[in-house]
């Protein structure tokens, strides 16, 4: 469904469908809120029918909202710094054969892999 998506998003709206992007963008003056706001509204309602639907499936244990906080900061400066997101880059930077894209995948998905590492060692 997320490929869908993002060829809906491509071919419809000439937009690339990356979370971080949209979301940094929803309020800028080049009038792509036609795109960006409902593209959101959807993504949020999915996951609102997701967590309802099968709750179990997001995980058993709820984080401090401190933690998610720091987390959700941390996400923000990589994605500024990596020009996009996990979904920009990884789903439709490399299907459209984007070098920088692949780049940034093999660095975040190393980066995720060496992460699990260490954390599954802890545990």
């Amino acid at each position: 469904m997320i490929g869908l998506a993002a060829s809906i998003a491509l071919l419809a709206h000439g937009r690339v469908a990356g979370i971080s992007g949209t979301l940094g963008r929803v309020f800028a003056a080049d009038g792509g809120r036609g795109f960006r706001i409902p593209f959101l509204v959807g993504l949020l309602a999915t996951g609102l029918i997701a967590a309802s639907a099968a709750p179990a499936s997001f995980g058993a244990a709820i984080r401090p909202t401190w933690l998610l906080a720091i987390a959700g900061v941390l996400v923000g400066v990589g994605t500024a710094l990596g020009n996009g997101c996990t979904s920009g880059h990884g789903v439709c930077g490399l299907s459209r054969g984007s070098g920088r894209s692949l780049v940034a995948v093999m660095t975040f998905m190393g980066t995720a892999a060496i992460t699990v590492a260490i954390v599954g060692a802890r545990s």
